[in-house]
C-alpha cells in the first residue's frame, strides 16, 4: 500500500509540474502567433500602400498622356501664322 500511495504521490507532482508548464508555453506559443499575425498585417498594409501608390501613378500617366495629346490635337488645328 506505501508503494502504491509513493506511486500516486510522484505521479501527482510529475502531473503538476507537466500542466504548470504548459501554461508557459501556451502563453509563449499565443505571443508568437499574435507577433506572426501583426507581422502578416503589417506586410498586408505595405502591399496595400504600393498598390494605391502604382493607382495613383498609372492615373497620373494616364491624364498627362491626355492633356499632352489635347495640347497637340489643339496645336495641330490652328492655323499656322505667315511671317
Amino acid at each position: 500500500m506505501k508503494k502504491i500511495m509513493a506511486l500516486v504521490i510522484v505521479g501527482s507532482f510529475a502531473l503538476a509540474m507537466v500542466s504548470c508548464d504548459g501554461g508557459k508555453k501556451a502563453a509563449e506559443a499565443a505571443a508568437k502567433l499574435k507577433a506572426d499575425s501583426t507581422r502578416v498585417a503589417d506586410s498586408l498594409a505595405q502591399v496595400q500602400a504600393e498598390m494605391e501608390a502604382i493607382a495613383t501613378a498609372k492615373a497620373k500617366a494616364v491624364a498627362d498622356s491626355i492633356a499632352k495629346a489635347d495640347s497637340v490635337a489643339q496645336a495641330a488645328a490652328k492655323p499656322a501664322k505667315k511671317k
